[in-house]
């Protein structure tokens, strides 16, 4: 069975004055979708996007758009993401105390849910919802800001989600977030990876986002053909 690796640049990386534009660069550089990620500055250090930004790229691309929801209280704010465009919405376990709840709640609104853990979380805490869940992100930086070091010691983890999900046949599909280059990508696809969400390799000026896809695509193509074949 072919492996198909999908590639989401994560806006938190381009140039928050082309926004628009970029996240049109990415698409016709033939990207599966495009994540945004979302801080309130209490659950994470940083303020970013909220839904007027992913009602204006649902507009300018027509792309799979994932909400990223690093904030306290995301139950409160499910509705208007799903209204503004988004096909996914993702929450983290941290800060759910009824993570199956929010989870149906998402799926009700009748978009994709996701629940995502920062790298102190350990798989076991998210195993009872694998069969709610859409997909599974694996954080492999803390949380907050872009251009962060791949955490290696993260791979375990995947591989871990990777051999829960097919043991129990489910279709919870593994995004890896946080530090993924040509270097770190081929890494995580080996380890489970279905979804690579890449910022500052993708928004790297040094390239143009076409020319920095293709780099990205290129350093996984070996590894996707060998898992492939097996």
């Amino acid at each position: 069975m072919k492996l198909r690796v999908s590639i989401e640049p994560s806006i938190l990386s381009a140039d928050f004055a082309r926004l628009g534009q970029q996240a049109k660069e990415a698409e016709d550089a033939g990207v599966e979708g495009i994540q945004i990620d979302v801080m309130d500055g209490h659950f994470v250090p940083n303020l970013t996007f909220g839904p007027g930004v992913v009602k204006a790229l649902r507009k300018s691309v027509n792309l799979f758009l994932d909400a990223h929801l690093m904030i306290d209280n995301p139950q409160s704010f499910l509705e208007e993401f799903a209204r503004s465009g988004a096909n996914r919405i993702i929450v983290h376990e941290e800060v759910c105390k009824d993570l199956p709840a929010v989870l149906q709640s998402i799926r009700k609104l009748k978009v994709e849910a996701g629940v995502a853990i920062n790298p102190k979380t350990p798989v076991g805490a998210i195993e009872s919802v694998l069969d709610i869940a859409d997909c599974v992100q694996v954080m492999t930086v803390h949380p907050g800001f872009a251009g962060q070091r791949f955490m290696e010691d993260q791979l375990s983890k995947i591989q871990r989600l990777r051999r829960e999900i097919n043991q129990r046949h489910l279709k919870a599909s593994i995004v890896v977030d946080g530090g993924i280059d040509p270097n770190t990508a081929p890494l995580a696809v080996r380890s489970g990876a279905a979804v690579l969400v890449a910022g500052s390799s993708v928004y790297n000026p040094s390239a143009s986002v076409a020319q920095n896809v293709a780099t990205l695509r290129n350093s996984i193509a070996s590894t996707v053909a060998a898992i492939s074949s097996d």
